[in-house]
């Protein structure tokens, strides 16, 4: 319990960089604040804090250390949080924002949980620019890819695997790579993402590098449309397999190098750490998490 609320004393301070603006939120005295983290740089045998007589600021040892108790505390909080509305019903309105692909795989599982929640307003945004969780007053976005920003909590919905497709129109048309090196004698047909403007990697070889000689016959910086270009026999195309599934089943796409691993790529649901999950936005994440992705 002391390095508790060592903690505690800690995580405040690193918030305003303060002993005085910590220990009004504690209800103690700066002094107080003060001999408390200094307890517990002392059992840690780090020091937290670079103190001066003007300022306090985090070292690199605080910052990492910082990082991990906020979630430690978070996790208290929402712990008490589910414990204490346990009995409330999920109601109200939850804004998610999502890639546009989103909807080929959120939509086919929405009616089970519009049933279960039927007090649960969802407001989906689709969009493929990368959205301020916070600034633009989201609940919860899903979004692929590497994670990058610390001040969001996430949780991993699922992977899903890239496949390369065409359509049998070209196949018959340029013939079939047999081989990653003959994709160079072959139309690519690539993803732009809109945020950066960078090409997608083709992540095709053992290392899970891109071939080096990939001829780009078009660009597109929407899925969808990429996704209609490679049916309508313009290249070879690279997409999540959600995506290509149907076009697959009803034979107006072909796989291309079926047989070779490609590794696969993940979705996750990300949401405020500052923000306690309400129960409809609890309930929502614990959906989609057992839900999406769960079909081989």
């Amino acid at each position: 319990m002391d390095n508790l609320n060592g903690i505690v004393a800690f995580v405040r301070t690193a918030e305003a960089l303060s002993f005085v603006a910590a220990g009004r939120k504690l209800g103690v005295s700066a002094s107080a604040v003060g001999k408390t983290i200094a307890k517990l740089e002392h059992s840690l045998g780090v020091r937290l804090f670079h103190r001066t007589t003007r300022r306090v600021t985090l070292t690199e040892e605080g910052r990492h250390f910082h990082e991990r108790c906020q979630r430690i505390l978070e996790e208290l909080q929402d712990a008490e949080m589910m414990l204490s509305k346990a009995a409330q019903t999920p109601r109200g309105r939850l804004r998610v924002s999502l890639p546009v692909i989103g909807y080929r795989f959120l939509l086919p599982v929405l009616p089970a949980f519009g049933a279960r929640y039927p007090d649960v307003e969802l407001d989906l945004d689709f969009n493929d620019r990368l959205v301020d969780v916070v600034e633009g007053s989201f609940d919860a976005v899903i979004r692929s890819g590497t994670l990058t920003d610390s001040s969001l909590m996430s949780r991993r919905l699922g992977p899903f695997r890239f496949v390369l497709c065409a359509s049998p129109d070209y196949v018959a048309r340029a013939g079939l790579p047999r081989t990653i090196a003959e994709l160079a004698a072959h139309g690519c047909v690539r993803y732009r993402f809109p945020t950066t403007g960078k090409l997608q990697p083709w992540t095709l070889a053992d290392d899970g590098s891109e071939p080096p000689n990939l001829r780009t016959a078009m660009t597109c910086n929407n899925m969808e449309a990429l996704r209609g270009v490679v049916i309508a026999g313009f290249g070879i195309g690279f997409m999540p397999d959600f995506l290509a599934r149907d076009a697959l089943a009803s034979g107006t796409l072909v796989t291309v190098l079926e047989n070779h691993t490609i590794p696969p790529g993940q979705f996750s649901i990300l949401w405020p750490s500052s923000r306690q999950l309400s129960p409809r936005l609890r309930v929502f994440v614990d959906f989609m998490c057992e839900h999406l992705f769960s079909e081989p």
